[in-house]
């Protein structure tokens, strides 16, 4: 026992016996407590009880500084000429072994060489250097057992919004060709026509050739209609990518997100199709490159020839257009332009409703090119879907079954035509 518990523990029996004496004495006189008695019974149990506590406390600091020394001891590793404990040194061991930690407990050591902390002594170091602990670079460091904090965040490049779906019609087919129905010429010959006056037929002129009606007959005018059947041929948009098996299994997310990002990539090459497709091979006939759809030039500016081909789509291809498509950098364009007094023509930035023009919804597409826009009735450009877009897996696929692999296609089956040409205008707006 060090000379410190020693002390505590006299200290602790002088008091007991005193309270004890106390007690003898009023035993053995069978009676209570005097009230001199009675204040030195309680002082005398309070000093044992605080004595004590700082009995307990004394042992606890004994015996965490001597398992801390004697596991230094046992480590007994030099120090590296830089002060910092070598390879295997715990933090707890570098501690003990840090000259600011022995500078600080040698105050508290007497002679016989253990340690005594005094009751409210106050216990303080100099900076203790465990820098080389924590530089991440070496067996050394806790590098090695830092684990990243993985979340379920995948963030992708980003996709441009898709437009002309949302715009067009869309309808189902179960087959392969889809056939509608073309005006191709209207001669309107309505009129006015009196009630017959005669019974009289038609008669031949006296050279022969076509009959001639008879005056006052109350014959009806003839219109004249033609009609062509058109067809729009089913067209797969597909796309495949590979992965191996380990890591679909590895990855529970992996699936989903590749089944994701491939049924986009299919919704943005359609897109694409719809407005710029050619026509040629696999590809469908975009708006822009349907036979007959109008051209509106450019005049004096931005507003009056979009207004110009708003009066085309009316007036030639009879339909009222809901829509006018325009690129985002052609959208920019009209919602910055100012007046002379710096005002916007446009909403401004403060805008919060849909974006419109000559009272149309300005849609933006970035598939749309910048020297133009499409102003037109959308309903007159149909999607006859035949088989929507699915993704599938196998691993049938070249040699991937002996090489774990897999093939994960997207597919979609699909006919576009614009039913009525005129009812777009290509308008220029530059």
């Amino acid at each position: 026992m060090s000379a410190r518990l020693l002390q505590l523990k006299e200290r602790a029996d002088a008091a007991i016996k005193k309270a004890r004496d106390i007690t003898d004495a009023a035993v053995a006189e069978n009676r209570d407590f005097k009230d001199n008695e009675q204040v030195d019974y309680d002082t005398a149990m309070k000093a044992a009880k605080d004595i004590l506590e700082a009995i307990k406390a004394v042992k606890a600091d004994e015996a965490i500084l001597a398992d801390a020394e004697s596991f230094a001891s046992d480590l007994a590793l030099p120090e590296t000429k830089s002060g910092h404990a070598e390879l295997s040194l715990s933090l707890g061991a570098t501690v003990v072994q840090s000259p600011a930690f022995k500078a600080m407990m040698a105050q508290f050591k007497n002679d016989r060489g253990e340690y005594r902390i005094p009751d409210r002594a106050k216990v303080q170091s100099d900076a203790i250097q465990l820098k080389s602990l924590f530089t991440g670079l070496s067996r050394t460091s806790t590098g090695a057992f830092i684990v990243p904090d993985r979340t379920d965040i995948v963030e992708m490049l980003g996709r441009r919004p898709l437009r002309l779906r949302d715009l067009c019609a869309k309808r189902r087919t179960t087959s392969d060709i889809v056939e509608f129905v073309a005006e191709t010429s209207h001669t309107n010959a309505a009129a006015p026509v009196a009630e017959a006056t005669t019974e009289a037929p038609p008669t031949a002129p006296n050279g022969g050739g076509a009959l001639v009606n008879a005056a006052g007959g109350g014959y009806k005018p003839e219109g004249s209609w033609a009609f062509q059947v058109k067809q729009a041929t089913v067209k797969t948009i597909a796309e495949w990518v590979p992965i191996s098996k380990r890591a679909l299994a590895d990855v529970a997310q992996m699936e989903g997100l590749i089944n994701d990002e491939l049924a986009l990539d299919i919704e943005e090459a359609e897109d694409n199709q719809f407005l710029n497709g050619d026509g040629t091979g696999e590809n469908q006939t975009g708006i822009l490159n349907t036979s007959g759809i109008q051209i509106q030039a450019f005049v004096t500016d931005i507003f009056t020839s979009i207004r110009k081909g708003i009066t085309k789509a009316r007036t030639v291809g009879r339909v009222q257009p809901n829509a006018i498509l325009a690129s985002p950098a052609v959208k920019e364009q009209i919602e910055l332009t100012k007046d002379e007094m710096g005002r916007f023509y446009y909403a401004g930035p403060f805008n919060t409703g849909i974006s419109t023009l000559w009272g149309l919804p300005l849609v933006d597409s970035e598939i749309m090119p910048d020297t133009d826009v499409v102003v037109g009735d959308f309903n007159k450009a149909v999607i006859w879907d035949r088989e929507q877009t699915s993704v599938t897996m196998t691993d049938s696929h070249a040699d991937f079954f002996v090489r774990n692999l897999v093939a994960i296609l997207a597919e979609e089956r699909v006919a576009f035509a614009v039913t009525r040409p005129t009812a777009f205008v290509k308008t220029a707006v530059a």
